[in-house]
Parts: structure tokens; C-alpha cells; sequence
């Protein structure tokens, strides 16, 4: 088979796979913005300080497609957290900083729609912290459900 074919014949593997599992299946929560990306951003950083969390960085990848003279529509990555409940795990185990602190990601679509998708605080205690050696209860995981919820509310309604 030339290269040709062999990338012919994997493209239409891919595109006849059935359909892939969707974001939420995969941890993934996504709420439409009434607001603008930055307004949604503003909103967001506001909701989760208002609970005690920090903001400790935004990523705005279309600012650095634009450096390298790309387009892409907006996507601020937001990371947050607090210091008080993530520092004593991460102490016990370093690899826990790889995927934390949490963050949540404000983007616009291809029809101008904005939205907000953080990870669940199921797929948190589910899969980041027992890839880590650790456990989350249930009930941290409900209360965390409960923030994620109000804080990502108030930022999109």
C-alpha cells in the first residue's frame, strides 16, 4: 500500500468510526455565555473570588495564534484555585501539580456563540485524582460540584 493510500484508507476508518463520545462523557461541562468572551472571563474570575478561590493565570490562545500571524477564534483559559485546599495534597504528592489547579476555558464558536467547560468535579475525583495516588470523597466531590455550578452560572445567565 503506497503512503497515499494507507492515509486515504485510515481517514475513512476515522470517519465511519461511530460517533466519539461527547464532551460531557468525557468530564467535560460546557454552559452557552449570554455575555461577550471577556465579559464571560470578568464574570467568571469575579464568581470564583467571590468564594474564597484565586485567579492565578489567564492563557489567551488567540493572542498567541495572532503572534505567529494565525487566526483563531477566542479561547481564554482561566486557572484558579485555592491554596489552602490544594497545597497539602500536592505536598504528599508533587505529580497532583500536573493536573491542578483546575481551570475553566471561556471560548466563542464558528457562529459567534460564547461558552464556559471546565472539567467535572466527578471526572476531577474520578480520574485526576486517582491517577495521583489519591482520593477524593464524595462529599468534597459534591461540594466542589455545587461551587463549579454557581460560580459557572453566574458567570453565563
Amino acid at each position: 500500500m503506497t503512503p497515499r493510500l494507507a492515509v486515504i484508507a485510515v481517514t475513512l476508518a476515522v470517519m465511519s468510526y461511530p460517533f466519539a463520545a461527547s464532551p460531557a462523557d468525557q468530564g467535560l461541562i460546557t454552559k452557552r455565555s449570554n455575555y461577550s468572551v471577556q465579559e464571560t472571563v470578568e464574570r467568571f474570575e469575579n464568581a470564583i473570588k467571590t468564594k474564597g478561590f484565586m485567579v492565578f493565570t489567564e492563557v489567551d490562545h488567540a493572542a498567541a495564534a495572532t503572534k505567529y500571524g494565525l487566526d483563531l477564534r477566542p479561547r481564554t483559559v482561566i486557572v484558579f484555585g485555592n491554596p489552602k485546599l490544594g497545597t497539602a495534597p500536592m505536598q504528599k504528592f508533587p505529580t497532583l501539580a500536573i493536573d491542578v489547579p483546575p481551570k475553566a476555558l471561556v471560548w466563542q464558536d464558528d457562529q459567534g456563540a460564547v461558552w464556559l467547560t471546565y472539567n467535572s468535579a466527578e471526572y476531577l475525583g474520578a480520574t485526576i485524582y486517582p491517577r495521583h495516588g489519591l482520593s477524593m470523597p464524595p462529599e468534597a466531590r459534591q461540594a466542589l460540584e455545587q461551587l463549579l455550578s454557581e460560580v459557572s452560572d453566574q458567570s453565563t445567565k
